[in-house]
């Protein structure tokens, strides 16, 4: 997936003279890429109008014009896109009551290795990501992952987890199946 680039952003007052039109279609592009695995696990697919979304909103909300600034936040985003053959994946681990929480992340410290994109050969292409993102005996709330599926569009995504909490799997609809297919090949 080709990284944004910096000529595709534009500064942040003349974003938010569009902002709602592009609001309306990122919220369309985020529809068909965020998928719910079971009650906790929630998928968001990043490809590079969700992340010059994000760097604009960035821009905006900082007022950031120092191109350099500018430029830190690029590279920031970009990381979220997978590589080629690759998808890149925001993950929301969703607990509401706080006590819960902490308890589940501990118990799901391990988790992510058992996280997969199902391919149409029955392959499970298992997520990796930075084990830096693994906080001290606990799994945080939010992670960033890849998914190497060789360009090949995943056709369900699930977690084999031993936990029944999580051991879920989610089918992908051909409209799902479609976005994630022409991200693989931007």
């Amino acid at each position: 997936m080709q990284p944004v680039q910096r000529d595709a952003l534009i500064d942040y007052v003349t974003y938010s003279e569009q902002r709602d039109a592009v609001r309306a279609s990122v919220i369309a592009a985020k529809k068909l890429r965020r998928f719910h695995v079971g009650k906790h696990l929630t998928f968001l697919f990043e490809n590079p109008t969700t992340v010059r979304y994000q760097v604009q909103e960035m821009m905006r909300i900082e007022r950031i014009v120092k191109e350099s600034d500018i430029q830190h936040e690029l590279d920031t985003y970009n990381e979220l896109l997978g590589g080629d053959g690759q998808l890149g994946a925001t993950l929301l681990v969703e607990i509401d009551d706080e006590a819960a929480r902490t308890v589940l992340l501990t118990r799901w410290i391990d988790a992510i290795p058992t996280l997969y994109l199902l391919l149409p050969d029955g392959t499970k292409a298992r997520a990796t990501y930075d084990e830096r993102q693994i906080g001290r005996g606990r799994l945080s709330s939010v992670q960033y992952l890849k998914f190497d599926v060789g360009g090949a569009t995943p056709v369900a995504i699930g977690c084999d987890h031993s936990d029944p909490l999580l051991d879920q799997e989610y089918t992908l609809t051909q409209a799902e199946q479609e976005a994630l297919t022409t991200d693989l090949a931007s």
